[in-house]
């Protein structure tokens, strides 16, 4: 075990560790931001530059600091090493900055865009982003295509994180999208508009950190802060069978994998992440499909948390039925 300090916190972690994965074993707000990392996917991170931080002391052999800000996903620590992440002025600009990057293209689409209260680039345009743009020329467009028959990519959106082709490289038999073009005209496209069929497509969905692949049976169908997420599970022969299904009453609007608060999918006790496939996540939509756990428990800070209780799944359903009637009468009531 190494030890490293990060904003005036000791935290002792394993040698190989990286900044922000130091940062995520002890929680709070000790974790930067990231866009590009995933820690289920291998290659991951280094790309979007939203976890900046700054090494004021390299090791204790080598207190001398970074000269420059270095990105905490893929950078691993030393013992010793300090690192300045919300104590540094230096490194909440620089943030600022990123984020204004990456909205540069991004359209401001936030009230008819399916991610809206659950996007990433959302909460840190709140949290570091500026209230107006500098930027005077004219905005990348796309036309939004089907990469497959139930995915719609929206290019607009795109970060170009990398994520989704890293799930098509590792999760799939043979990867037909990628990024095509370099620099400022680099874009996700299939090759030759091949269509994306293959068993966990769906997935390439569940990464993406903003609203650019999106799910064609549930766009616009409702919003997340109308919906209750419920853990549930199915005898799958294809996948773990364990996911969040998204309801509204008796109704389930669309099936996703269970996620922790990083917003990546939850691992099972192997260590594996628990992966679904495009039946569960399409096809099973019917509560009968599925043995229903309960409430999934969510951040209070959340917006998904406005419609949320922590109570038993059945007692849900109990409340609300003698619920019904008085808000009948109540309303009747006021009508007269």
């Amino acid at each position: 075990m190494i030890k490293v300090t990060i904003d005036d916190t000791l935290i002792e972690v394993p040698e190989g560790t990286t900044i922000l994965q130091a940062a995520r074993m002890h929680g709070g707000d000790l974790v930067p931001p990231a866009m590009c990392f995933y820690s289920k996917l291998k290659g991951s991170g280094g790309k979007c530059r939203v976890c900046l931080v700054k090494v004021s002391a390299g090791s204790e052999k080598d207190p001398r600091p970074m000269p420059k800000l270095v990105a905490s996903c893929v950078t691993q620590v030393m013992d010793g090493m300090v690192v300045q992440n919300l104590t540094s002025p230096e490194v909440l600009e620089a943030r600022r900055g990123v984020v204004e990057f990456l909205l540069l293209n991004h359209p401001l689409d936030c009230p008819i865009c399916d991610q809206a209260g659950e996007c990433h680039l959302q909460d840190l345009g709140f949290e570091h982003g500026a209230v107006k743009t500098r930027y005077m020329e004219g905005r990348r467009v796309f036309n939004k295509i089907d990469i497959g028959p139930f995915i719609q990519l929206h290019m607009t959106r795109c970060i170009l994180c990398y994520r989704c082709t890293y799930v098509a490289d590792q999760l799939s038999p043979g990867r037909v999208h990628g990024i095509l073009y370099r620099g400022d005209v680099a874009e996700i496209s299939t090759y030759i508009e091949n269509s994306i069929d293959n068993e966990f497509s769906g997935n390439m969905i569940d990464v993406c950190p903003v609203g650019a692949l999106t799910d064609k049976t549930f766009r616009f169908m409702s919003r997340v802060w109308f919906l209750k997420p419920m853990d549930a599970h199915r005898n799958c022969t294809k996948c773990c069978g364990k996911v969040a299904a998204w309801m509204h009453d008796d109704k389930i609007y669309r099936i996703t994998s269970r996620k922790d608060k990083y917003g990546e999918v939850e691992s099972n006790e192997e260590g594996n992440p628990n992966w679904i496939c495009n039946e569960c996540r399409f096809d099973k939509k019917d509560k009968n499909d599925w043995v229903i756990e309960g409430p999934r428990a969510i951040d209070r800070h959340s917006v998904i948390n406005q419609n949320h209780f922590e109570a038993p799944y059945e007692s849900l359903l109990n409340n609300r039925r003698l619920a019904e009637p008085k808000i009948l009468l109540q309303n009747s009531e006021e009508t007269n």
